[in-house]
């Protein structure tokens, strides 16, 4: 079972319960950029070299969870999470579009 998370608070709850950060991604579409949205987790920024807050060209940048927030908005998504289990910190989620999944 999984729940769909649409609250800032409760988007930034669900992911610092894991270690997780907001990270965004410019990528080239075109003429335009597209904004990737990402939550980041320990592991990865020990990989990639983030916790050192070293910039990598065409990486993921961190960044508030205002200005994250604010594009997850922007592009009206919402976050799938797996439901809590007792004793288990599940970090897999997926961007759902808010217009394919109206909130009752």
């Amino acid at each position: 079972m999984s729940l769909i998370l649409t609250d800032p608070a409760e988007i930034r709850t669900w992911a610092e319960a894991r270690s997780g950060q907001p990270a965004l991604a410019e990528l080239p579409s075109g003429s335009r950029t597209k904004i990737i949205l990402q939550i980041v987790f320990d592991q990865y920024l020990l990989n990639s070299g983030e916790a050192q807050e070293q910039d990598r060209p065409g990486g993921l940048d961190l960044v508030s969870w205002d200005e994250w927030i604010a594009e997850l908005e922007k592009q009206g998504l919402g976050l799938r999470v797996p439901d809590d289990v007792p004793g288990s910190l599940d970090n897999t989620y997926e961007f759902v579009s808010l217009a394919d999944n109206p909130m009752d």
